[in-house]
């Protein structure tokens, strides 16, 4: 253990200005077909499809726009496509999309591709469609195994078309799936929790996503709470669930996420350790790390895309869509810790100064204070929150607070 004013590996550190982060690519589609209730994304129910393929038009033009930027003419490590239900797009408007982003960016040889996928909306043939397009990574938010918790959560789909769309899945080829589940929803016991985890194991996805559900503002359980279970046996339920997953072969390696060996998402990972990503689409974020050279300032961008899908769709194609600014040095370092300390291994020090072009002084009285209060794990190696930090991450991440206090100059 060492003292968290010291900078950790400050001997082994090259003078060699370290490499851009890696860079990602997130695309959000908007629409679905029904709004859950507990859903605060940027997404919109309405009659009629949506515009899929004006819709493709513009997410091209705004990545032209984007890669005006130097910053942003990297390989893409990764691809998501988001929502809203991206699996209400059919096969052709996907197989467009990926392939304008193909010829207009360089795509790492292993890409990770994902395609978020409402097992309501989805049939063997978009399945097809999508992985002859090159999806290779679904993410389907199957959420419960029991039709009573999918009623309740308004989904438009039952266990049977759930386990369907796995199967439909594999049968086409792919072999990297993610499965979403909920926990302590309405009226669940810790019996129907576990047998729903138990469940989807036996489904055996690559990749399972076990979170609690939330009452999110703006949502209609926010306005019109349901009857939940009480602390207590939420926290029951998420303690069981992690054991459960860890026996079954998924290590846990953020905080709601669980994979089999070498099953990770890449994508996430990015955002988890502060990477580069550009966002396409209405209400898409991203981020970009401008490296300073030649007394030149260090920048962090962040941008931002209308949420609004009509005012998106209405944009100049040929003018740079949404707004974009400078992160201070103040929120550099709390959007970085936000992201970090979820991972359960933690980060290695020297990816702080890699990623943010700050010194470590600046961080080191905030983890400090972790330490000596037992949520943190300083060494020469890595910075992770103990099992206490994780459990309690929320506190944790309170450290960090009287940063967007601070005077919003660089130093």
């Amino acid at each position: 253990m060492r003292h968290a004013s010291e900078s950790p590996g400050a001997s082994s550190i090259s003078r060699e200005p370290a490499p851009l982060p890696p860079l990602t690519l997130y695309i959000h589609t908007p629409w679905c077909a029904r709004k859950c209730p507990y859903c605060d994304f940027n997404s919109h129910a309405g009659a009629g499809a949506p515009p899929f393929e004006p819709y493709v038009t513009q997410l091209l033009a705004d990545l032209e726009m984007e890669l005006r930027s130097p910053a942003a003419r990297r390989p893409l490590r990764s691809i998501f496509i988001g929502g809203g239900t991206p699996s209400l797009f059919p096969g052709a408007a996907i197989r467009r999309l990926l392939d304008g982003v193909r010829a207009r960016v360089e795509l790492h040889p292993q890409a990770e591709i994902t395609l978020e996928a409402n097992p309501g909306t989805v049939d063997s043939r978009h399945f097809a469609a999508y992985r002859e397009a090159g999806v290779n990574r679904l993410s389907i938010g199957v959420q419960s195994l029991s039709a009573d918790s999918l009623e309740w959560l308004g989904r438009i789909h039952g266990p049977d078309e759930a386990r369907a769309a796995l199967r439909i899945a594999r049968e086409l080829g792919f072999d990297n799936i993610n499965l979403d589940l909920m926990f302590a929803l309405p009226g669940q016991t810790l019996e129907a929790a576990r047998a729903d985890l138990e469940a989807l194991i036996a489904l055996a996805p690559e990749h399972i996503s076990y979170y609690q559900l939330t009452l999110e503002p703006n949502t209609l359980f926010h306005a019109q709470p349901p009857e939940r279970p009480d602390v207590d046996l939420t926290a029951d339920m998420g303690f069981a669930g992690a054991e459960r997953l860890e026996a079954a072969g998924y290590g846990r390696y953020e905080v709601s996420a669980y994979a089999q060996a070498d099953r990770q998402c890449r994508h996430n990972l990015n955002y988890w350790r502060f990477g580069d990503y550009l966002g396409l689409g209405a209400g898409a974020h991203g981020k970009l790390t401008q490296r300073g050279t030649e007394g030149a300032p260090w920048r962090i961008w962040r941008s931002e895309k209308p949420s609004d899908p009509k005012v998106y769709l209405g944009a100049d194609p040929k003018a740079p869509i949404g707004s974009r600014q400078a992160l201070s040095a103040s929120d550099t370092i709390l959007e970085l810790a936000l992201n970090a300390l979820r991972l359960t291994d933690g980060f290695e020090p020297a990816l702080f100064t890699a990623t943010t072009g700050l010194p470590w002084s600046r961080i080191a009285p905030y983890l400090e204070a972790a330490v000596e209060d037992g949520l943190l794990i300083l060494t020469e190696d890595v910075v992770k929150p103990t099992p206490l930090g994780q459990d309690f991450l929320d506190d944790l991440i309170a450290r960090f607070l009287p940063l967007a206090r601070e005077s919003p100059d660089r130093p």
